[in-house]
């Protein structure tokens, strides 16, 4: 016996929305919240050997962890599979916030990894299943703006809590948390299932764990806990080389795989990944380093640096609204990327003009300008890889898209890092000596005491408290390295044009906002556009899915 598929109200769609926003507020903001508090917390806790690893745990989990929630929820059903993740994110951020030693903190802050990577790519499967894709985008724009809202507000939250008890950055996530659970174990109930024969391919999550936490790895202790040509980072270099050509062939054998490759025949699929991926590298990569200005060179505290990036959270925020609305009244999504990414590569060429007297006020506007690429960005490649799958294939799809973007943010994280260190070496080692030659011989004698010409320039505090030529000159030599930093950035950000330029000019499946134009059913699957073409139909075993998927009882 058959059952009709429910549609949800507008008002069950605002509080779905409520839920999953939170959770994916709870996964954005821990990106960026544990950095302006990391040295109070080593302070408290000991074990600066291990101070990178805090991020790097949190990193590996959500990254590694991003494909294999997409599978799973496309087998088990979005419910079971969005509140274990909030349940991992809770008891991980709980458990930090009760951490004696630096040890313990890794280990919980891989907790919170491992259900970010489900709140993160979970929220756009689940809106999706609800809402067709000529509608989503003016859902979706909002995520962009809670993505938006966390890029600024981590920072800022961060510095807040370091300075009062930096254990409740973690307990902040414990009420919400818990009010996602909350609504979200509510709504989901009515979000359509269908239950379906399985078989989890256990040995290609390994080989993807393993691959991708080597490259991870690689790239996190590359140049700090090793030389970039050790044989430590060439051989977890090679072992991810190996361990991914392994994860392919074992995804193009099995009957279930993480990720279906036969989703790569798409040229929309395959190209708005590789746009992804390539604007994670410059989006992640790349803005990490403004706080860094604002700390090192204008001498702002870490809170106060959150609040100067406001308005790069106010470019994204407005963007991603307009432009989930603006795609769907249009009804398509290609020209979005594509000015996003132009945008983006102004903007990072733009930001090759600072210097140290650059006023506050032109880096607002340069910050403005880099917000408004993001946000016509982000959410418009997760569509358009939604767009081209099936809803078989739904949790797969969105969470590749998740998968290559922060998988490009850690190269990028990587790759301008290490351009920052060279540059800035090389820029302090012709500056430096002269700057302390201009200095009295007293103070000569107490910086040559606090290292000389090796002189720290990575604490803010201390690179103010310099005598006046020391400081002009490890801050010149910042702004110069920066510059090469945002150059590299916009050089790559040409790729992401060229990528986005490629991608085919397809319609959003589904009916407009006034319903003139058709094409979908309520989930977003292929029918004939009234008084038009049908639209290109699924293979026989698609379509049998997507029968299949309305004529079965909900989860």
């Amino acid at each position: 016996m058959t059952t009709q598929t429910p549609v949800l109200s507008a008002r069950q769609i605002r509080l779905l929305m409520v839920g999953l926003m939170t959770g994916m507020l709870l996964a954005a903001l821990d990106q960026t919240i544990v950095g302006t508090a990391l040295p109070t917390i080593v302070g408290e806790l000991g074990g600066i050997n291990h101070y990178s690893w805090v991020v790097t745990a949190y990193l590996l989990a959500s990254t590694a962890s991003t494909p294999l929630y997409g599978k799973m929820a496309d087998l088990y059903g979005r419910r079971p599979v969005f509140l274990f993740s909030i349940g991992a994110f809770l008891v991980g951020s709980l458990l930090a916030g009760l951490s004696q030693d630096m040890t313990q903190l890794i280990v919980t802050r891989g907790v919170q990894g491992l259900g970010a990577g489900g709140l993160m790519t979970l929220a756009f499967t689940i809106i999706s299943d609800v809402v067709p894709p000529r509608e989503r985008g003016r859902y979706q724009g909002l995520f962009g703006a809670v993505f938006g809202l966390s890029s600024v507000a981590g920072p800022l939250v961060g510095g807040y809590f370091a300075e009062t008890d930096w254990r409740w950055i973690f307990y902040i996530n414990v009420p919400l948390a818990i009010l996602a659970i909350i609504v979200c174990s509510r709504v989901l109930r009515l979000v359509p299932f269908t239950r379906r024969q399985h078989a989890i391919d256990w040995l290609g999550a390994a080989l993807l764990v393993a691959g991708v936490s080597s490259l991870l790895l690689a790239l996190s202790w590359g140049g700090n806990e090793y030389a970039w040509g050790s044989g430590v980072i060439i051989g977890l270099f090679a072992a991810g080389a190996v361990l991914g050509g392994l994860f392919v062939v074992q995804e193009a054998r099995v009957a279930e795989p993480i990720l279906p490759l036969r989703l790569f025949r798409s040229a929309t699929f395959a190209l708005s990944n590789a746009a992804g991926f390539v604007l994670g590298l410059v989006m992640f990569g790349s803005i990490i380093f403004i706080p860094l200005y604002l700390q090192i060179v204008k001498g702002a505290s870490p809170t106060r640096s959150g609040l100067l990036m406001l308005p790069m959270m106010g470019g994204i925020i407005v963007t991603s609204v307009l432009t989930g609305r603006a795609m769907s009244q249009i009804g398509r999504y290609k020209w979005f990327p594509v000015a996003g990414s132009a945008v983006l590569l102004v903007g990072m060429l733009l930001f090759t003009r600072l210097e140290v007297r650059t006023s506050l006020w032109l880096a607002f506007f340069f910050m403005v300008v880099i917000g408004i690429g993001l946000g016509l960005c982000m959410q418009s490649l997760i569509l358009a890889v939604q767009n081209a799958v099936s809803m078989r294939d739904l949790g797969a799809g969105t969470s590749s898209a998740t998968f290559f973007r922060s998988l490009g943010g850690s190269f990028g994280v990587a790759i301008l890092g290490t351009v920052l260190s060279s540059r800035l070496t090389s820029e302090l080692a012709g500056r430096l000596p002269g700057a302390i030659a201009q200095l009295p011989p007293e103070q000569q004698a107490a910086v040559a005491a606090s290292g000389g010409a090796d002189v720290s320039v990575n604490d803010p505090a201390t690179i103010l408290a310099l005598p006046g030529p020391v400081r002009a000159a490890v801050q010149t030599s910042f702004v110069e390295a920066l510059d090469l930093v945002f150059l590299t950035a916009g050089l790559i950000a040409i790729v992401a044009v060229l990528v986005t330029l490629a991608l085919p000019d397809e319609k959003l499946r589904g009916a407009g906002p006034e319903g003139a134009t058709g094409g979908t059913d309520g989930l977003g699957g292929d029918a004939p556009a009234p008084g038009g073409k049908p639209l290109a139909k699924e293979s026989k075993e698609e379509a049998a899915a997507e029968m299949e998927a309305k004529s079965q009882t909900l989860l």
